[in-house]
């Protein structure tokens, strides 16, 4: 059965990169984005993998802890480092899982036979604090992530997980949010004291209350 929003990220013990990890305890009390590549010393992965190594900052910024995973083994991924660094710039700075016999990638659901069988798709995980699921995205292997778009989300995801808003199309962190629903338009006023607006009826913004 595929993982859904707001089940709880399942639990695994990897070696990586950086040595060995129990998942859940190498999050603790930060966000985390575990992201898959299908395999090593392939192209579009090489970009991803260097984009995230210069992000990783902002990431860091946000509490998220950043972990990728292919089905090669700790070999292949450190023989691939230095390919990643000699193409992109940045080196590495965050673990790779090594999940050979695939267990990690049948855990998450990252196995699609029809796609293929031998290599995991290009999955996208973004996990809370509390290790439940906040967010999927799947690419092909042939569609390299935009990873500013990855932080965006994570930037909406954690101002909602806070406050009684939502965040409308093209969102960005900075910009009017929307009031939800539940909120009645007359307690807005003391909830959010920036001021909002009133478009429609169900459409109330207010600035950004965390800034």
């Amino acid at each position: 059965m595929s993982l859904r929003l707001g089940d709880i990220a399942p639990d695994f013990s990897a070696q990586t990169t950086q040595g060995i990890i129990h998942f859940h305890e190498w999050l603790g009390k930060s966000w985390g984005l575990l992201f898959s590549h299908p395999a090593d010393f392939t192209p579009v992965c090489t970009t991803e993998l260097g984009k995230t190594a210069l992000l990783n900052g902002e990431f860091t910024k946000r509490n998220v802890k950043v972990i990728a995973i292919s089905v090669d083994d700790l070999n292949s991924h450190y023989r691939w480092l230095p390919d990643i660094k000699d193409v992109t710039g940045n080196e590495v700075n965050f673990p790779i899982i090594a999940d050979e016999h695939r267990k990690i990638a049948h855990l998450y659901d990252m196995i699609h036979p029809n796609a293929s069988e031998k290599a995991t798709v290009r999955s996208v995980f973004i996990i809370g604090p509390d290790k439940k699921i906040k967010l999927t995205l799947t690419y092909p292997a042939s569609t390299g992530r935009n990873f500013l778009e990855i932080i965006r989300v994570i930037d909406s995801l954690q101002l909602t997980a806070d406050y009684s808003v939502a965040t409308p199309a093209d969102w960005k962190n900075g910009e009017d949010v929307i009031v939800v629903p539940a909120i009645r338009t007359e307690d807005i006023p003391a909830k959010f004291p920036k001021g909002h607006k009133v478009v429609k009826p169900y459409l109330r913004t207010t600035p950004q209350p965390n800034l």
